[in-house]
């Protein structure tokens, strides 16, 4: 009749844990993709032709440049012992 009355233990509730599965967005069926990857692919084959083309180019320049000072050194040479002399 003295005795203290102790609370009942409560019981902890469980967390219910839902995954939730997302999927990725479907593209719609009217639209075909494959002209764009054609786009795509055809700009890249462009400017890897217009990167050949450039550096054949500037490696053609270098080569010019490299023929005339050479040239240019000889010629110089030339002129030179003809003063001498």
């Amino acid at each position: 009749m003295f005795r203290p009355k102790l609370p009942d233990v409560p019981t902890l509730p469980t967390p219910t844990v839902t995954h939730q599965q997302t999927q990725a967005p479907v593209a719609p069926a009217g639209r075909p993709i494959a002209p764009y990857v054609g786009i795509g692919a055809g700009a890249v084959a462009a400017v890897v032709v217009v990167g050949i083309v450039l550096t054949a180019l500037l490696a053609a320049v270098a080569v010019s440049a490299v023929s005339v000072a050479i040239a240019a050194v000889v010629l110089r040479s030339l002129v030179n012992g003809v003063h001498k002399r």
